[in-house]
């Protein structure tokens, strides 16, 4: 049973790096329109930060697929997605209708990532890591 958990686990993982690792790749391929989604949502600092962003999702999420570091790369990626929430999904500021029920489902959608990442970053990331 303990090899299942270890492989459900790492199956779990694969998947939360990879939400990280996708959009960390496409912010970089329409960095442009990236930068434009962002200056809508009036996120300040947008050349520092637009970067930053890009090398923790892509960078944590491999360290969270690979095991190493788990439970710190678990536990920056759940405070990256919450920033991330606050600004880019902030349905509490929009009118109502259909674009504040897609914000407000992503909203929570991301809630339920960061809590299976704070879950990761406390249990750690079982035996087929490289580092728990």
């Amino acid at each position: 049973m303990e090899k299942l958990e270890d492989a459900w686990l790492l199956g779990g993982r694969f998947l939360l790096g990879l939400y990280f690792i996708l959009p960390g790749v496409s912010k970089i391929t329409n960095y442009a329109g990236t930068v434009e989604y962002m200056s809508a949502h009036e996120v300040p600092m947008i050349s520092v930060l637009l970067p930053l962003t890009v090398l923790l999702q892509i960078g944590l999420g491999i360290a969270l697929i690979i095991g190493y570091k788990g439970k710190v790369s678990a536990f920056l990626l759940a405070g990256l997605t919450l920033v991330i929430s606050i600004y880019m999904h902030n349905f509490w500021a929009m009118e109502e209708g259909t674009a504040r029920a897609h914000e407000t489902q992503n909203f929570v959608k991301n809630m339920a990532i960061m809590a299976g990442l704070l879950i990761v970053s406390a249990l750690g990331t079982a035996k087929l890591s490289t580092k728990p």
